[in-house]
């Protein structure tokens, strides 16, 4: 795998179109539109007024980023939600939105029921712990789906994906598409950022060249203006019921596969709202998931600073305590815990728990998540006794390493 799978020339092309389209006047106009409009309803408290413009060119450079890559006819393999990057001499923005996970690869390819597709691509030698490729319709429901479990490959690791409406007749790496059926989103899930490795990943349209020419800059250009009327739209769809349940309260997990929501994994969300003296204690079931995370992020959908601060924690990044069950601290003041989730110097914001791979395909034992708020002062005696404290020259050193493995996605930023 000697090419890297995210920064391919693609890739690379696409973001050029996505910044240069990010400028049409009909995009800025809506930039601006849509922006007065989400801040009017928002109401935002102080720290997610303070962080609006930073996230909001984020999620409408999502849109760009999305919205250019519509043409079925013509379908590219598209990363998104990456962070701010150098492309030469560009400035590459960040394209997070949707309350993205941090552990997450995503890839968008868009198809047509009417058209046959090959995916191809090669898997790294390590298998990766959580691995979809998912057919949507236009709403994000599912249409059909295979789990890279169920992935075949030769003994090189490499597949092949038919996408098509025929039955899969005992065909491998099949997946049937129908005519509502308008996009792949592909979920590469990085539970070790410094070992995993995202799948190589190719699309095909067969058959005949396309007949018609390929959309004019000013189609482009009202495509991406809807799909930022869109995204700012879904993530206030997201957002609600987070921030309409009580502050620092976590409970239930709800699981879907609908609006963009995978099948079988289940989510825990609220919203959190801390003093520099307090601190959230979250102890967590995980249901014997072989995968969770749980990260931070702002009223607009876009995950707090990455990679080198523990605003987000996964499995593989946090320590259990000695019955297997995880507690995790959120507060504005480091307070000295390994398993702490940094709310990046704010007070407020939204909270998501999000739990998969379960034995079976459903969570075995209990599965739950609870919050309680105690003074900073008394945190010791609130956590277990076996809880790993750590240096501010420990702090320093798992900041240094979550930032040195999360580079490994960003090849643009290393210097020549």
């Amino acid at each position: 795998m000697d090419a890297h799978p995210i920064a391919t020339p693609e890739q690379h092309a696409h973001e050029r179109e996505a910044l240069a389209i990010f400028g049409h006047p009909s995009v800025r106009e809506a930039r601006e539109r849509i922006g007065a409009e989400w801040l009017a309803t928002a109401a935002p408290g102080p720290d997610m007024r303070a962080g609006f413009e930073a996230a909001f060119e984020e999620v409408m450079f999502s849109a760009a980023v999305w919205g250019l890559n519509r043409d079925p006819l013509r379908p590219r393999i598209v990363c998104i939600t990456r962070l701010a990057h150098p492309l030469g001499d560009l400035a590459i923005p960040g394209s997070r939105w949707g309350i993205d996970n941090p552990d997450s690869v995503y890839r968008v390819i868009p198809i047509s029921g009417r058209e046959l597709y090959a995916i191809r691509g090669r898997v790294a030698e390590r298998r990766l712990t959580e691995n979809y490729f998912t057919l949507w319709d236009a709403d994000m429901n599912t249409i059909d789906v295979l789990s890279g479990h169920d992935l075949v490959v030769d003994g090189e690791g490499r597949f092949e994906i038919a996408v098509d409406a025929a039955p899969a007749k005992g065909r491998p790496n099949h997946i049937r598409s129908t005519d509502a059926a308008v996009e792949f989103y592909i979920r590469d899930v990085l539970l070790d950022w410094a070992e995993d490795v995202p799948n190589d990943l190719a699309i095909e349209r067969l058959g005949p060249p396309p007949a018609g020419p390929a959309p004019d800059v000013d189609a482009k250009a009202r495509t991406v203006v809807e799909t930022m009327e869109r995204f700012a739209s879904l993530t206030r769809q997201f957002v609600a019921p987070m921030i309409a349940t009580a502050a620092n309260d976590f409970g239930l997990a709800w699981s879907a596969d609908t609006a963009g929501a995978l099948r079988n994994q289940f989510y825990i969300g609220g919203n959190y709202r801390l003093a520099d003296d307090e601190a959230m204690v979250i102890d967590v079931r995980d249901g014997g998931a072989a995968y969770f995370t749980v990260p931070t992020g702002n009223i607009w959908g876009t995950t707090f600073e990455l990679p080198g601060r523990t605003s987000t924690l996964n499995k593989a990044q946090s320590l259990p305590n000695a019955d297997g069950t995880w507690s995790f601290v959120l507060s504005p003041r480091d307070p000295g815990v390994h398993n702490w989730i940094d709310p990046c110097d704010t007070h407020e914001g939204i909270l998501t728990l999000r739990l998969a791979e379960f034995p079976g395909g459903r969570p075995q034992g209990e599965l739950a998540a609870a919050s309680r708020v105690v003074p900073l002062a008394e945190l010791r005696d609130a956590l277990p006794p076996e809880t790993k404290w750590v240096t501010a020259e420990e702090r320093a050193r798992q900041r240094a390493a979550r930032a040195a493995a999360y580079a490994r996605r960003l090849p643009e930023t290393a210097a020549p």
